[in-house]
């Protein structure tokens, strides 16, 4: 009789966190914090207390509970205000006490940022898996903008807490309240503070979120590195790995940003170079990169994903890296097709970020350059 040959772990090394931190820089869309201070706080954490072992949604038991790790606040504080370290292991354990649950695994709200590594920390230090999934495939601004919540999923009982040891229980009637609520309770706190939130069982973490996200993020940062390392074109390979589209080519001429009510806004302005000589691309941001349009054509819109890349390194560039005079190339690449639902649409389109315009699928209507690679990634 053969014996059944057992599936060997995953297990998430200091490598590993380097190349997700640069996917996530990818993903993230501008926003998402700095994926650098993140980084630094897996790595430290797996070289103290080992690899934690990444595993799929599959993997977790109906009855067992998995619970998210972020950060809340203006992604320009952690520039200044560098978290101590183990802030996100305090409130993720406050959170288990509080509902009188053991969370069985940590995942992350968004791969993109440091709130895509934040979780692989915690995972570490508590001897947890990590899933291999997040509630968005890329980054978004604010608590209620995650597929869980197009499934009815609550926040709450969301705790929220800072480095000084303050700590804030919420309970609200919805999202956007909880979303409300813990931006003033972060911005108190100094403008940065983590979060554990949204408990699910397995049962409903695996059809309320999106699988293969981490592992994705990962296979992002490997295909950069290794196209670095063999002196291949960067952006080709990139654009091959994400199927993303190349959407403008300039230099940064202009930029006004501003941290406002817990939040990074502005918009950035791009003279045209080469192939895209004599145009102007306009980009607004709230944390990430919103909508990137031309004098005469929209280009790009959430909920698809907008990205700076530095033009020489092809390395993303987040929103509080913006500068002027930086040479930069954007690209484009499809959101999850749960994004693309009417609802999907309604909570994360223009519209909700207060922008006159319909949202145009990335790709349609002649709206972009195609680089190497198509658009569509489901």
């Amino acid at each position: 009789m053969k014996k059944m040959r057992r599936k060997a772990k995953q297990l998430i090394s200091v490598q590993d966190v380097e190349d997700i931190a640069v996917g996530g820089a990818v993903l993230g869309t501008g926003g998402g914090g700095d994926p650098y201070v993140g980084k630094l706080m897996a790595q430290r954490a797996i070289e103290e207390f080992g690899s934690p072992e990444m595993i799929a949604l599959r993997d977790v038991p109906d009855d067992k509970y998995v619970m998210l790790s972020a950060g809340i606040g203006a992604p320009t504080v952690l520039i200044e205000k560098i978290l101590r370290g183990d802030e996100a292991v305090t409130v993720f354990k406050a959170l288990e006490k509080h509902l009188g649950k053991k969370a069985f695994a940590v995942m992350s709200a968004e791969v993109g940022g440091v709130n895509g590594t934040i979780p692989i920390a915690v995972a570490a230090r508590l001897k947890i898996p990590v899933l291999d999934a997040d509630c968005m495939g890329r980054a978004f601004p604010e608590v209620q903008l995650v597929i869980p919540h197009l499934y009815g999923v609550p926040a709450t009982p969301l705790i929220i807490a800072d480095e000084k040891g303050n700590s804030v229980v919420l309970n609200t009637i919805n999202n956007e309240w909880t979303e409300a609520i813990a931006r003033a309770v972060s911005s108190k706190m100094g403008g940065m503070a983590m979060m554990a939130l949204y408990t699910m069982d397995g049962k409903t973490v695996k059809r309320a979120t999106l699988p293969g996200m981490l592992s994705f993020t990962r296979r992002i940062g490997q295909t950069l590195r290794l196209a670095r390392k063999e002196k291949r074109d960067v952006l080709s390979q990139l654009l091959k790995v994400t199927k993303g589209i190349r959407l403008f080519k300039g230099k940064i001429v202009d930029l006004d940003r501003r941290t406002d009510k817990g939040h990074v806004k502005g918009e950035v302005t791009i003279q045209g170079s080469d192939d895209f000589g004599g145009q102007t691309l306009n980009m607004k941001f709230q944390n990430e990169n919103l909508i990137a349009r031309t004098a005469d054509r929209v280009l790009a819109t959430v909920p698809d994903l907008i990205t700076v890349l530095d033009q020489d390194t092809a390395y993303p560039i987040t929103t509080e890296g913006l500068k002027y005079g930086l040479r930069v190339t954007v690209i484009g690449i499809r959101c999850h097709a749960k994004w693309r639902t009417k609802a999907g649409i309604a909570l994360a389109g223009p519209h909700h970020f207060g922008y006159d315009i319909p949202y145009h699928p990335l790709g349609s209507n002649g709206s972009a350059r195609r680089g190497h690679g198509s658009s569509a990634r489901n």
